[in-house]
C-alpha cells in the first residue's frame, strides 16, 4: 500500500489502514458510484437505507478519503461559496436563505450520522467564530450579519472585541462573527468510517479502481485496469476530480487549497491564547485562513494562496509559498506560537463552478447523476448531498430535489487556455480586494 503520510495530519496520524480489494473481472449493480468521499459514501448509505436490497458498487481510485475528504480542514459548517452576502448578490435573497437552510440541515444530519451510527471520529459542536483583524473586515461581517438577520437567520451576532478575545486571543481581533451551529470532526476518521457503515448494509467498496472510461452500451460500463462495472444507475461523486470524466469536465474547476499543523502545544505556549472552547475559526478575507485546535493541541491552519492547475494536471499538492505564508501567519496572529515546530505541510483540491455555487443534478437522463461546487465547505454539504442524490437516483420527487442546487443551468467554464486565464483573473481579484480591506 503506498504511503499516505504527506496528503496531511489525518493520513499521517491514521494509524493502520487495510483498503478493500481492487475490482477485479467483469461485475454487475445495480448503482455505480465513482469516488469515495464524503459524497460518496453518504450517497451510498441513504440509497441503502432506503432501498436494502439494492446492490451497490463504489469506486474509488486510490484509498477512501484519499481526496478532499480526507486532507481538509475539518469544519462542518453553514458557509456556501464565499458566504452569504455574495450569494444573495448573485442569486438574490430567496435563494440566499435557501442555500444557508439547506447548510443548516447539512451540518445537523452530520451530528445525526456520529450519533446514530456511533461514528469514532473526534466530532465536537464547538461553534465557529469569524474573526474580524481590520476596521474594513469588521464593517463587512456586521454587514453580513445585518443581511442574516434581515433573512430571518437566527442564531448568528456580533461579539465585541474583549468577548471575542476571550474566546480565541489575538492582538488583531476586533470582534467576531459568532455562530453556535458548526461541527469539528476528524475527516479522515468520518469518511472511513462511513465507509464501514455502508459495507454493513452491503455495499461493495474497490479501492485502487481508477476509472479509465464510461460507455453507454445500454447499461453504464465502466472500464478499470482490472476489470468491468455494469450500472444501472450511476452516480459521480468526484467534485474536484470531475476534472478527468468528460461527462463533467467543464462544469467546475479544482482548485488547490493549502494546509499547515504544528507539533503538539504546550500548556505555556497555548495559554496566551486561550482558545478553551475549542472553536473553529476563520478570518473574513476572500482567501480566508481557517483554523482550529486540534484534539491533541496542534495547530492547523489553512488557507491563503490558492492554486490552480492547467489541463487535467491534478498534481498542485505541494506549494512552499502558501506554507510558508501560513506559518508566517501563525506567528502573526499568536506570537506565543511563533517558535512551534511545523509537522505537516499538505494541499489537497476543491470544486469550484462559475458562479461559486453548489450544483448537482442528472447528467442526460434521470439514471446519472452528478456533484460539484462545495467551494473548499463540503464537510457538511456533501452529506446531506447524499439524500439528494438518492432521490435523484432514485426518481423521488422532494424538497431536496426541488432545490436550487438541484438541476440547475450551469454555465460551463471555458476549454484552456482560457479556463486558466480566467481562473488566475478570479484569484487576483479576490487577492486585491483582500489587501484593499487590510490597507
Amino acid at each position: 500500500m503506498p504511503d499516505y503520510a504527506e496528503k496531511g495530519l489525518w493520513h499521517a496520524t491514521y494509524g493502520q489502514y487495510e483498503p478493500s480489494p481492487a475490482l477485479a473481472g467483469s461485475i454487475k449493480a445495480d448503482v455505480a458510484i465513482v469516488g469515495g468521499g464524503f459524497t460518496g459514501m453518504a450517497t451510498a448509505y441513504y440509497l441503502l437505507k432506503a432501498e436494502p436490497s439494492m446492490k451497490v458498487v463504489v469506486l474509488e481510485s486510490e484509498v477512501v478519503g484519499y481526496g478532499a475528504s480526507g486532507r481538509n480542514g475539518s469544519f462542518a459548517m453553514t458557509v456556501v461559496g464565499l458566504g452569504l452576502e455574495l450569494l444573495a448578490r448573485l442569486k438574490g435573497r430567496d435563494r440566499a436563505i435557501a442555500a444557508h437552510r439547506y447548510l443548516e440541515r447539512a451540518v445537523d444530519t452530520v451530528g445525526e450520522l456520529v450519533d446514530g451510527e456511533e461514528l469514532d471520529c473526534d466530532y465536537i459542536r464547538p461553534g465557529f467564530l469569524r474573526m474580524a483583524t481590520t476596521p474594513a473586515y469588521e464593517k463587512k461581517i456586521r454587514r453580513e450579519i445585518e443581511l442574516a438577520h434581515s433573512l430571518g437567520i437566527e442564531g448568528i451576532e456580533w461579539l465585541e472585541k474583549d468577548e471575542a478575545r476571550q474566546r480565541v486571543n489575538s492582538e488583531h481581533y476586533l470582534g467576531a462573527w459568532w455562530e453556535p451551529r458548526m461541527a469539528l470532526v476528524n475527516p479522515l476518521k468520518l469518511v472511513r468510517e462511513m465507509k464501514r457503515v455502508v459495507t454493513g448494509l452491503g455495499a461493495t467498496v474497490h479501492e485502487g479502481t481508477p476509472v479509465g472510461s464510461i460507455e453507454r452500451p445500454g447499461t453504464y460500463r465502466l472500464r478499470t485496469p482490472g476489470g468491468t462495472l455494469d450500472a444501472e444507475r450511476l452516480v459521480l461523486a468526484t467534485n474536484a476530480y470531475s476534472d478527468l470524466l468528460p461527462q463533467v469536465r467543464r462544469k467546475q474547476v479544482p482548485a488547490w487549497t493549502y494546509v499547515i499543523a504544528t507539533e503538539p502545544l504546550t500548556d505555556e505556549q497555548l495559554e496566551p491564547v486561550g482558545w478553551q472552547g475549542f472553536e473553529g475559526v476563520e478570518d473574513a478575507r476572500n482567501l480566508i485562513h481557517y483554523y482550529r485546535r486540534t484534539p491533541d493541541n496542534r495547530l492547523l491552519m489553512g488557507g491563503g494562496p490558492v492554486g490552480f492547475g492547467f489541463g487535467r494536471d491534478m498534481d498542485r499538492d505541494s506549494n512552499p509559498a502558501a506554507w510558508a505564508h501560513l506559518e508566517a501567519h501563525v506567528a502573526d496572529l499568536f506570537p506565543s506560537l511563533a517558535g512551534a515546530r511545523i509537522e505537516h505541510r499538505w494541499g489537497g483540491p476543491f470544486s469550484v463552478t462559475t458562479d461559486l455555487t453548489p450544483a448537482l443534478g442528472y447528467i442526460g437522463d434521470p439514471r446519472a447523476v452528478y456533484s460539484v461546487g462545495c467551494i473548499g465547505h463540503g464537510v457538511a454539504m456533501t452529506h446531506l448531498n447524499g439524500q439528494t442524490i438518492r432521490d435523484l437516483i432514485l426518481e423521488r420527487h422532494t424538497e431536496l430535489t426541488d432545490h436550487f442546487f438541484v438541476n440547475r443551468r450551469v454555465l460551463p467554464w471555458p476549454p484552456e487556455p482560457v479556463r486558466l486565464g480566467v481562473s488566475l483573473a478570479l484569484r487576483s481579484y479576490l487577492t486585491l480586494e483582500d489587501r484593499f480591506h487590510e490597507r
